[in-house]
């Protein structure tokens, strides 16, 4: 019985952590930045890069190959203020004094930039929608595709909170979560026009965040990505709960 108070007291927690940190981000002028820019880059590379009328399909899934691209620099303006810019005003060490354990603290801020992407990703099906009326579009496909994208998305960001726990500043952390980022995402479509052996090629893809959202975009459920895309997020989060835990007592 007191086990299950306590973790209903941990999810309470992190619910409220979570609250705060959302509306933080929705007076924030960056999100707004980064979602426009979203949502632009995404219509860019489908309708001029891609010349998506041109190809005469029923598919978006050139529309969403770019959600693993601009992830690359959307999820560092949401995940850079997040522990670097606490850090940089000494506002963590009063974090740290309040009465929520390291991974109260982590989950809170973790589902507040998840909650900012899912709501970017909510405004592209906007464009979607509106191209079904012109052709035989398969929904089932669609609805992986989304799935992919917030799982993929949901790493991502566990990724970018982890190299902002071990940033002095958002400058820094912006920079090193980008470049982590693009090596992640694009280091598997890099490699193929590499002559590589095959067994390296299988190590390079295990580690890429984008070869792991190939088989969503294909409209499968793949339960090798799925346990993938969680366990990554997990130990994302774990890793920067012993951050967190070394600032406090350091």
């Amino acid at each position: 019985m007191n086990q299950v108070k306590l973790i209903l007291h941990k999810k309470r927690a992190a619910l409220a952590l979570a609250r705060k940190e959302l509306f933080s981000y929705l007076y924030a002028p960056a999100f707004y930045g980064a979602a426009v820019f979203f949502l632009a880059f995404c219509s860019v590379w489908l309708f001029y890069i891609q010349r998506y009328f041109d190809m005469n399909l029923a598919t978006l899934r050139p529309y969403f190959s770019s959600f693993s691209l601009v992830f690359i620099i959307v999820i560092p303006v949401l995940t850079m203020k997040s522990w670097a810019e606490e850090r940089k005003t000494g506002s963590l060490e009063l974090l740290l004094t309040l009465p929520f354990s390291e991974w109260d603290l982590v989950l809170g801020k973790f589902l507040a930039v998840l909650a900012m992407l899912a709501i970017m990703l909510v405004l592209t099906i906007f464009l979607p929608v509106s191209l079904l009326p012109l052709g035989n579009f398969d929904i089932g496909i669609i609805i992986c595709e989304y799935v992919g994208a917030l799982l993929m998305g949901a790493s991502a960001v566990a990724l970018g909170l982890l190299l902002s726990s071990l940033s002095k500043n958002q400058a820094g952390s912006f920079l090193g979560s980008a470049v982590v980022l693009m090596a992640v995402m694009l280091i598997s479509p890099l490699s193929f026009s590499l002559n590589l052996p095959q067994w390296l090629m299988r190590v390079i893809n295990f580690f890429s965040l984008s070869f792991h959202y190939e088989s969503f975009t294909k409209g499968l459920l793949d339960s090798r990505d799925i346990i993938y895309y969680i366990v990554s997020t997990t130990i994302f989060l774990f890793l920067t709960t012993r951050v967190v835990l070394f600032r406090k007592w350091s």
